[in-house]
């Protein structure tokens, strides 16, 4: 099980690994975004370090409008385990977001009075 934390905002945030294609593990904190239905999203400034590799272009409807997004093959670390999952790359990307996606494979608990949140 993952834990996770609140923000200044309600948001929630769980740590997980970016982990490059050299096995490189890169600590981030993620923001848990219920409205991308995908698994992960960052910035294209974020990818450089990664060396992911690019499987295509997809357009797709955020907040603002269509986007063009990058779709990379990338390995991530949560909660000790390692998904080769794909991720979305764009420029207007501003925290890493975790998807709903996750929540076909964990669980997500919130507890709101001890301030404790878990995806597991």
């Amino acid at each position: 099980m993952i834990s996770g934390k609140f923000g200044d905002e309600d948001e929630l945030f769980f740590e997980i690994d970016l982990i490059a294609a050299d096995g490189l593990e890169i600590p981030v904190e993620a923001l848990f975004d219920t409205g991308f239905s995908w698994w992960l999203a960052i910035n294209n400034q974020d990818l450089e370090a990664l060396d992911w590799i690019y499987v295509e272009q997809q357009t797709m409807l955020t907040a603002q409008g269509d986007a063009e997004f990058d779709i990379y093959l990338g390995k991530v670390r949560i909660d000790e385990q390692d998904f080769d999952i794909p991720v979305h790359v764009g420029e207007a990307v501003p925290e890493v977001l975790l998807g709903r996606q996750w929540l076909k494979t964990r669980r997500l608990v919130v507890d709101m009075p001890l301030g404790a949140l878990t995806l597991g």
